[in-house]
C-alpha cells in the first residue's frame, strides 16, 4: 500500500531551496555556565556544514550574565537576535516567542545545555530537503535522566496518547526542525496554556523521526523539578483531552446505580426481616468515601475551569522587554519567503 502523503512530500521536495535560512531557536534561562560552550559547538557545526543560519535567543527572565554574554557576542557579529522577555514566563512561552521571531525558511528548536545534539541539524535538513515538514529528535537512550524521570515520562506518553485524539511520539521532546508552513500554522494558535509538544503534534504535517542518544547536560543545572513536571503534565492532559471530565459522568452514573440498588436492597430487607438499625461505622465509611469522590471530581472540573479563566482574560502569552540584534542583523528585516504548495 502506497504512502497517502507521498504526493505532498514529492511536491515539497521539488520546491525546497538548496540553501535555506535556518533559524536556531534557543530559549535561555540562567545559562551563563554553558552558553559559550554552546555557541562554540553550534557555530562550528554550522560553518562546517555551510548552513546559512541565524540565532533567535529568547531570554526568559535570566538573573545571571546570560543576556550580557549574548549581547556581546551579537555585537561582535554573531548572526541573529536576542529577544528579552520582561520576566520569566516559562519555557513554553519562550518557545512561542522564538517561533514568532524566527525569520528563516525553517527553524530548529535547541536547548542551550547541549542535550539536543547540534551535530544532528545537518541530518534534519536532509530530511527537510526530502520533503518532510517536521523532523523531530527521538530519544533512544535516556540514561542521562534518573530512573524516576524515565518511568514517569514513559507513563505520561502512554496516558496522553490514550486520552487525547492526537498521537504524541514517545520520547520526542522539543528538539526538532519545522518548516515555515508549520511555523505559520503554530502562530495561528492563540491559547495561553501552552503545551508545545502537543501543539507540534496537533498541527500535523508530514513528519519523520531522527533517533539519537540524549547526552548529559554539558554544564550548569536543570531548571526543572518534579513539581514543575507534574504541573506541565497536567497542562498537557487538560489542554488536549476532555476524557477526565467525561470519566466523572460515568462514575456518577455508576455510583447512582449502586446507590439505587442498595436502597432497593434495604427496602426489601426491611419488608422481610423488619427494621434494622444500621451501624455507625458503615455510615461513616460511606459518607467519607462519597465525599472523597465528590471532592476529587470537583478538583478535576476546577482544573478545566481555571484554564478557561486564564483563556478568557486574553492576556498576551509573553511580553518583550527588548530585542537586541548585532550589526550584521537587521531587526526590522522581513521574514524569509514562504514556500507554498503551489510553488
Amino acid at each position: 500500500m502506497s504512502d497517502p502523503i507521498q504526493p505532498y512530500i514529492a511536491r515539497r521536495r521539488a520546491a525546497r531551496p538548496a540553501s535555506p535560512l535556518v533559524s536556531l531557536i534557543v530559549p535561555v534561562f540562567n545559562e551563563e555556565e554553558v552558553i559559550d560552550q554552546f555557541l562554540a559547538a553550534v557555530t562550528g557545526i554550522m560553518r562546517q556544514a555551510g548552513i546559512v543560519h541565524e540565532f533567535v535567543f529568547v531570554d526568559d527572565g535570566s538573573r545571571d550574565a546570560t543576556a550580557a554574554i549574548l549581547s556581546a557576542r551579537l555585537e561582535a557579529g554573531l548572526p541573529g537576535r536576542l529577544v528579552g522577555l520582561s520576566r520569566n514566563f516559562g519555557k513554553e512561552a519562550a518557545l512561542t516567542a522564538g517561533i514568532e521571531h524566527a525569520r528563516g525558511d525553517v527553524a530548529v528548536v535547541l536547548d542551550a545545555d547541549l542535550q539536543d545534539p547540534p551535530e544532528l541539524v545537518p541530518q534534519m535538513l536532509e530530511g527537510w530537503r526530502a520533503g518532510y515538514d517536521v523532523v523531530y529528535g527521538l530519544r533512544v537512550d535516556r540514561t542521562s535522566d534518573t530512573a524516576v524521570k524515565r518511568g514517569s515520562a514513559s507513563a505520561f506518553y502512554r496516558l496522553f496518547n490514550r486520552l487525547s485524539n492526537i498521537d504524541l511520539p514517545h520520547n520526542a521532546g522539543d528538539f526538532r526542525l519545522i518548516d515555515r508552513a508549520v511555523i505559520e500554522a503554530l502562530k495561528e494558535l492563540p491559547e495561553r496554556n501552552r503545551f508545545m509538544k502537543g501543539l507540534f503534534a496537533w498541527v500535523g504535517f508530514s513528519a519523520m523521526a531522527l533517533p539519537y542518544e540524549r547526552p548529559a547536560r554539558a554544564a550548569g543545572t536543570t531548571k526543572w523539578n518534579y513539581w514543575k513536571l507534574w504541573n506541565f503534565a497536567l497542562d498537557g492532559l487538560t489542554g488536549f483531552s476532555t476524557v477526565p471530565l467525561r470519566v466523572w459522568t460515568y462514575c456518577g452514573a455508576g455510583v447512582a446505580a449502586l446507590a439505587f440498588a442498595y436502597a432497593l436492597f434495604l427496602v426489601l430487607r426491611t419488608m422481610v426481616f423488619g427494621i434494622d438499625m444500621p451501624g455507625y461505622a458503615s455510615i461513616m465509611t460511606a459518607i467519607l468515601f462519597f465525599s472523597g469522590i465528590q471532592l476529587l471530581s470537583i478538583g478535576i472540573v476546577g482544573e478545566y475551569v481555571a484554564r478557561l479563566f486564564n483563556e478568557t482574560k486574553q492576556r498576551p502569552i509573553y511580553l518583550v522587554r527588548d530585542v537586541i540584534a548585532g550589526p550584521a542583523t537587521d531587526p526590522e528585516a522581513p521574514l524569509a519567503n514562504r514556500h507554498d504548495d503551489n510553488d
